[in-house]
Parts: structure tokens; sequence; C-alpha cells
């Protein structure tokens, strides 16, 4: 199994993160990508990253929660990691997010689509995060659609009108977590229009923990709950769709393997 997106390297796993790696181990977990959040975190994900070399791998990205007035010239010197011989598999977390204000919605666009082009100039994917703003990040996506862009849609919970647009982009793959072991969570029938080929798992650790560790710290080695889960959605088993899901994530992050 891939754990395609995990913050591991935030605070809330400074005083176990060894322990945490080896559940994860345990459970079968053979890579963790870590999506960056800002610039205040980029130096703690490499720190961690450096400890577990071939386990644990970065990405750079600024996440649109983050985004204030200021926010672009702080974007902009993170561009600064880019250089050659970086060490990331794609650029994230990336994208727009008008769930908590909508204040700073034009500065998320522009800044995503700056984050775009990173990656169109790197040749990496984008992990993007998108919650309460599909018709705004596709506003700023439509005009790279039949470019060689790629990447993940991450925590994908939106209906099954948006999934068809989403699956419109060719080179994307939908990313599922823990969501979908919830109670009242549509996704089960969702997912009835996604192809398993189109599809990776995730945790979003430490947020979104599945059933039966709802509510708790989420962490890498739960990832098998959202697999189980995806078993029984797709009337496969548990290693086929841990099969399927890595093969997947391995044609997203190319710089992997």
């Amino acid at each position: 199994m891939i754990d395609t997106h995990s913050h591991l390297f935030v605070e809330e796993f400074v005083e176990d993160l060894s322990e945490v790696i080896l559940r994860a181990q345990y459970a079968g977990v053979s890579h963790v990508f870590m999506p960056n959040i800002d610039d205040t975190t980029v130096d703690d994900m490499l720190a961690v990253c450096s400890a577990y070399p071939g386990y644990c791998f970065p990405m750079i990205g600024f996440h649109p929660t983050s985004v204030d007035a200021n926010a672009m010239d702080k974007v902009k010197r993170m561009k600064e990691y880019l250089v050659d011989n970086h060490p990331f598999i794609a650029v994230g977390e990336v994208g727009i997010d008008l769930y908590w204000d909508k204040t700073y919605c034009l500065e998320q666009q522009r800044i995503f689509d700056e984050q775009i082009q990173w990656a169109l100039e790197w040749n990496l994917p984008l992990v993007i995060h998108c919650r309460e703003a599909f018709d705004e990040l596709l506003e700023v996506m439509v005009p790279y659609k039949n470019t060689d862009l790629s990447g993940i849609f991450h925590s994908f919970t939106g209906t099954c009108e948006d999934v068809l647009r989403f699956l419109d982009y060719r080179n994307f793959m939908i990313g599922i977590n823990g969501v979908v072991t919830f109670k009242k969570s549509t996704l089960p029938e969702v997912l009835q229009n996604v192809p398993l080929s189109r599809i990776v798992v995730e945790t979003d650790s430490p947020y979104l923990a599945p059933a039966p560790f709802r509510g708790k710290r989420n962490e890498s080695s739960y990832i098998i709950k959202v697999v189980e889960k995806l078993a029984e959605v797709y009337s496969l088993r548990v290693d086929e769709i841990s099969q399927i899901t890595s093969k997947n994530a391995l044609k997203v992050f190319k710089r992997v393997g």
C-alpha cells in the first residue's frame, strides 16, 4: 500500500514518529508521500524525509488555507527550493478552499495558477486540495486541460457530477481517504462511477481518521481501513486493491521507484 497523502511532519507526531512509521511498515505501507503545507513547514517535512529516506517522500507547495494578502511573496520565495537535483516528487498541497472564508478567493486562484506553472516547468504532478470550490478550481485548470499536467484530486468527497468533471482530466487520479468509511458517506455510491484504474489511497494524517478510529489522530497505518472499504465497494480482495492503487500512484509519482 502507498499512502499518497500524509502530513507526518506536523507537531501531532513529534513525540512518537518512529512508532508511527513502524506501525505503518508493519501494516504493509511501502511508501508515504508528504505534501507540504506552507513556507513554515518545508524544513520540518524535509527533516522527516531525510530521517526515513526511500520511505517518506516530500512535495513542495503552498496550501490554499494559508493564503492571505501577502502570500504570493512567500510562494515565490518557496520556488527557490526547486533547483537541480531537488528532492520533491510533486507540487502539493495546492488548490482552492472556500469552506471557511472566501476573502482571498482571487489570491488563491492566482497562487494555484503559479504553482501549476511550477508543475509544468519541472514536469511534476500536482496534488490538489479543493473544498467548496469546484467551479473556482476548474476555472483555473481549464486552460491546461489538454497539456501534460497530471496529478491527484486529493481527499475527494464530492458528488457524481463533481467526480465526472474531474475524470475529464485524463492524467489525474482521485484520492480516497477515511471519509469513504464514514457511516453517512455517499462516496461508496459515487465510486460506482469511477474506474479503479483512476483511484489512489491516502490518509491525510493526522486528519480524517477512518472508522473505527474516527475522531482520533489519523496515521499512515490506518490506510488499511480505506483499502478494506474499497475492496467492499469494488468487490475485490484487499490485496488486489492494494496492488492496483499502488500501481496507479506510481504512474503519477514518476520520480519514485
